[in-house]
């Protein structure tokens, strides 16, 4: 039998927690403390009985009845809850990091372990779990891993999209070749478009804002007849096509705008899209697979060889109710003065957030720790109760199921461009993956995302006040160990700002 923890840092405190667990047991029994609360069940039981009243029958029956029954149930906590009885033998969870990257969720394999099941002794000291608490730690890894599998995969675009807007053309050979074929072919061919005023849809005013254009591409006239002004080495000169055009010694050919753009092996299309990661290209592929490979593959081409991000969606995807319907002067004004304030202020609260997201996990293992060595003691001063027994049960099934709330969170924070902008969305368009459109509002909506962490451990909690667990304060400790951390995180921006000047 064995209990699971999710990473080494549980590990030994869980490891911690029940050796000084153990320590306390065997202090309140050597002390005969354990004993008291016996005496504190014939007291109450006597008292009770006497105060009912005298038309109760015999006392002392109606007593000794009440006292027997809440001694047999103190010596069943005992028994079950109280003494240590299975040596602990822990093992950590290890997780499919292919699966979990893949889904944004911290998935468990059937494998039993990565650590050595024999690291069971701290200091020549070992450690026994009673039966009780043994069943619901493992009962609250389980519900807790099931609930966590059970959150659907999803995909993580606000990455995605990162990768494309961060990638760049590395060779400035390369860079001044876009920039040639912009003056010689995208130039002027854009600019015979709009000479002649053609009836574009929506879809092709969208297509021929970049270089690579098919309609440019495809539509005679404008890329199979506008050429390179300059010879080009990996183009041999050729007499039929370059009729005309100077000839030099080594200096290559003059190909049409079509021919530098499109040919297989060295055209410019191919040579910007080994720009780009080819794991961010299969990321990319798995997610828009409504489009096919060189439609993904131009998209990504489109952001490298763009001079600035696109404009794309503008549409609202959540509900506000920040100024009129129809927006007023200062209704503008006030957007704007926020829009700065946002983007002042997430200079310190994202590297702020980044900390607290850190640091909870191990907040959390300290408060199962402190959970786990309060226990002999809280049912002590609970005269072993099953009350006392069921709260702290409750509290601790809270605590272990706090790592879901964890996993969903970042499960939503990964995935919720997705949701908002996916094909599947009411708001579908494939181009946000090229820049971040609306981008006050998901600075708005990362705001609130960093503070999912705090808020739904804590919606958690209060829905188990709602059904009577007295739990309210025990993830207190969340918020406020990771307090200081935060404030130290948030900084680190005045601090880099500093050192910039």
């Amino acid at each position: 039998m064995t209990l699971y923890t999710n990473d080494y840092l549980e590990y030994y405190l869980t490891l911690v927690g029940w050796i000084v667990n153990n320590g306390i047991w065997e202090m309140l029994v050597a002390t005969g403390v354990f004993a008291l609360p016996f005496l504190a069940i014939i007291v109450q039981e006597w008292l009770r009985a006497r105060s009912e009243g005298a038309d109760e029958g015999n006392k002392g029956v109606l007593s000794s009845l009440r006292i027997e029954s809440r001694v047999w149930v103190a010596i069943v906590v005992i028994m079950f809850a109280g003494i240590p009885f299975i040596d602990i033998d822990l093992n950590t969870i290890e997780f499919d990091t292919t699966r979990s990257a893949q889904c944004q969720v911290n998935v468990a394999t059937p494998q039993e372990t990565r650590w050595s099941n024999t690291f069971t002794v701290l200091n020549n000291q070992s450690a026994k779990v009673p039966v009780w608490w043994f069943f619901i730690h493992s009962l609250s890894k389980a519900l807790t891993g099931g609930a966590t599998a059970a959150i659907p995969c999803g995909t993580d675009l606000r990455q995605i999209r990162i990768d494309i807007d961060t990638a760049r053309i590395d060779d400035p050979v390369l860079a001044q070749e876009v920039a040639d074929f912009s003056q010689d072919c995208y130039g002027p061919a854009r600019a015979k478009l709009f000479m002649n005023r053609p009836d574009l849809n929506d879809e092709t005013m969208d297509d021929i804002h970049w270089i690579g254009s098919n309609y440019l591409l495809n539509t005679p006239g404008y890329y199979d007849t506008y050429r390179s002004k300059t010879p080009r080495s990996r183009w041999p000169y050729n007499t039929t096509r370059d009729a005309g055009l100077p000839q030099i010694p080594g200096g290559g050919g003059y190909p049409s705008c079509k021919q530098w753009w499109t040919d297989v092996g060295y055209g410019l299309r191919l040579r910007l899209l080994r720009q780009v990661d080819p794991n961010l290209l299969f990321r990319l592929s798995q997610w828009a697979r409504f489009l096919n490979t060189s439609q993904a593959e131009d998209a990504v081409v489109r952001s490298v060889a763009s001079p600035r991000q696109q404009t794309l969606n503008q549409r609202d995807v959540y509900t506000s109710y920040a100024g009129q319907i129809d927006m007023t002067a200062a209704n503008f004004s006030a957007r704007a003065a926020s829009d700065l304030g946002l983007t002042v202020g997430s200079l310190a609260y994202f590297p702020a957030m980044d900390v607290v997201r850190q640091a909870l996990p191990m907040v959390l293992s300290f408060l199962k720790m402190a959970l786990t060595i309060s226990i002999p003691l809280i049912l002590v001063i609970g005269t072993y109760e099953l009350k006392a027994l069921t709260t702290v049960s409750c509290v601790q099934f809270a605590l272990y199921f706090v790592d879901f709330w964890f996993q969903l969170a970042r499960w939503l924070d990964s995935t919720i461009l997705d949701a908002l902008y996916g094909w599947n969305s009411p708001h579908s368009n494939f181009n946000v993956l090229l820049g971040a459109n609306n981008s006050f509002g998901d600075m708005l909506l990362n705001y609130v995302m960093g503070a999912l962490f705090i808020i739904l451990p804590g919606g958690w909690v209060t829905s188990l006040a709602w059904a009577g667990v007295r739990a309210g304060g025990v993830l207190q400790g969340l918020s406020d160990a990771t307090r200081q951390a935060a404030d130290s995180g948030a900084k680190g921006s005045g601090i880099a700002y500093r050192l910039t000047k």
